[in-house]
């Protein structure tokens, strides 16, 4: 097992950051860890790299106790945390060569991880002279240089452009194919594209944990968008059946939540027709793990 996590709860003063949490990663997995600003993603990610101490609960890495083996934990974990910090003075492979003397790896491998990043038009240069992007890739290179074999990430695409965005994702994904890969991010397209599961905390509970696939079919609130030709009453909208819940978006368009596995478009059209009214669009909302993500935080 690489990452397991049991009955994980941490405080801070009188706030709750992470309630009593479990779960478990499977080595090769790529998972992320998502959930809104607040939730208690980086204070998780902060004592399975053992930079805090939980106040209840048995974490473990590659089967080493962060709390009773940190070493082993620290050997074992690859950690770009979300304010990436780094020395602005020093050159790209100074940085590096700084770090490898500090994991005791020999010298090769810091060309090796720049190339693996795609730092090598940028090497030459201070750190403080390279865009945000490319201090991402400084970080990730660093996480990567005692070649560990679970890698923590916190953000790992902030500050990049989509072309840069699609080569770390390919990296990630390579990465993935014999480490393990815990990842947290509030691009939910990167999430997709990236990862097999997807763990969900809110206010320090988790509220889901299922892969990508299952979530996307599990049988859930039904959303249809529709613009009718005129204004209509709130009290006419809720005379359509199986409506669970509804927005006005914008003027005469509706945001309306089923709770049934039938297809209500027919009965909203025919709902239009009985009441004097046209219906000017009419779709079924797209589920993916935005909107997924939505309705498990909210």
């Amino acid at each position: 097992m690489s990452i397991e996590v049991q009955n994980i709860s941490k405080n801070y003063g009188t706030q709750k950051a992470l309630d009593n949490i479990s779960f478990k990663v499977n080595k090769g997995e790529i998972v992320g860890f998502l959930g809104p600003n607040g939730a208690g993603k980086s204070t998780l990610m902060k004592i399975l790299t053992t930079y805090i101490n939980a106040d209840e609960g048995v974490a473990k890495v590659n089967d080493f106790d962060v709390k009773s083996n940190p070493i082993n934990v620290q050997k074992s974990v690859g950690y770009l945390p979300e304010h990436n910090p780094l020395y602005l003075d020093l050159y790209v492979k100074e940085y590096l060569a700084f770090n490898a003397d500090v994991y005791k790896v020999a010298k090769s491998r810091i060309d090796e991880v720049i190339s693996l990043t795609g730092l090598t038009p940028e090497s030459h240069k201070k750190i403080g002279q390279l865009s945000k992007g490319y201090r991402q890739r400084v970080g990730l290179a660093t996480a990567l240089l005692h070649n560990p074999d679970v890698l923590i990430l916190d953000e790992p695409t902030t500050g990049l452009d989509p072309n840069q965005l699609a080569e770390i994702r390919d990296l990630i994904k390579n990465i993935g194919k014999d480490k393990t890969v815990f990842l947290s991010t509030h691009i939910m397209q990167e999430v997709e594209a990236i990862c097999d599961r997807v763990i969900i905390i809110n206010k320090g509970k988790i509220v889901t944990d299922n892969t990508i696939e299952n979530l996307v079919q599990e049988v859930v609130e039904q959303i249809i968008e529709v613009e009718f030709d005129q204004n209509v009453s709130e009290t006419l909208i809720n005379l359509l059946p199986n409506l669970n819940s509804y927005s006005n978006t914008n003027g005469n368009n509706w945001e309306l939540n089923f709770n049934t596995e039938t297809d209500m478009r027919p009965a909203i059209f025919d709902f239009a027709q009985h009441n004097g009214l046209k219906t000017l669009q009419l779709s079924l909302k797209n589920r993916n793990l935005e909107s997924i993500f939505r309705e498990k935080t909210k």
